[in-house]
């Protein structure tokens, strides 16, 4: 007669080691993935794969304004940085979790914003178990999600002409925060509120009027708001 407690334990323990050997497995392919993500794009050793890459490095495409005009798909991060001198900075970091049959498990979402404080500017949001390798994660994704800002001067009181604000009123959403943003004269500054004056820093705006709607306290939704707002800048 067949002991069904030792079966069960029997086939209990072959499943974990399947397990363990799977999680192993897992485990290899993350630091793979890590090491590549951390590795700063270096363009001269960049090897393209896609066709925009092959087109950009061998000097057929002369810059990024072709590439957004003809509303072409990024797909490797080193495309912008053949054209851009960007900066970063980290908007928002928080500790998440989920639940699984093993337990209770913790990851990171980060997002990081980015801009050559001329004129474009992009925002990415990845999550990771490692917090370091969440933020290259979302470094490398707002390389991808980059967009040009048109600069003006569409106050009716200053008409000097030079791109030191926006050229007329814009509003964007994201969740339940909306963000109303207009031209204002020379030497007004920012009249944002102060989560969301990095990002105008990011693309050289140097004056507007703002003001938010709804769960403004949600810095994440603040700030792709802002971004959302200042996309549609490029509509005429």
């Amino acid at each position: 007669m067949v002991d069904r407690y030792k079966l069960a334990k029997k086939t209990r323990a072959e499943e974990e080691k399947k397990r363990a050997k799977v999680e192993k497995q897992d485990d290899i392919k993350e630091m793979v993935v890590k090491k590549q993500l951390l590795t700063k794009y270096n363009v001269a050793d960049w090897k393209p794969t896609t066709i925009l890459g092959k087109k950009v490095k061998s000097g057929e495409i002369k810059s990024l304004d072709e590439i957004l005009a003809k509303g072409l798909k990024i797909l490797e991060p080193q495309i912008v940085d053949f054209f851009l001198e960007l900066s970063e900075k980290v908007v928002d970091t928080k500790k998440t979790s989920y639940v699984r049959m093993s337990g209770r498990k913790y990851s990171y979402r980060s997002t990081v914003l980015i801009g050559d404080k001329r004129g474009y500017l992009g925002i990415g949001t990845e999550k990771d178990p490692d917090k370091f390798t969440a933020v290259a994660k979302a470094a490398r994704k707002a390389r991808l999600n980059i967009i040009k800002v048109n600069h003006g001067c569409g106050a009716w009181e200053c008409n000097c002409g030079t791109g030191h604000s926006i050229p007329f009123k814009v509003n964007g959403k994201c969740g339940g925060v909306k963000i109303e943003l207009k031209p204002s004269p020379k030497g007004t500054g920012l009249v944002v509120a102060d989560a969301i004056k990095e990002v105008f820093n990011m693309c050289n705006i140097k004056d507007v009027w703002g003001r938010g709607f709804g769960s403004t306290a949600t810095t994440l939704n603040f700030v792709k708001a802002a971004i959302d707002a200042l996309s549609k800048t490029n509509r005429w």
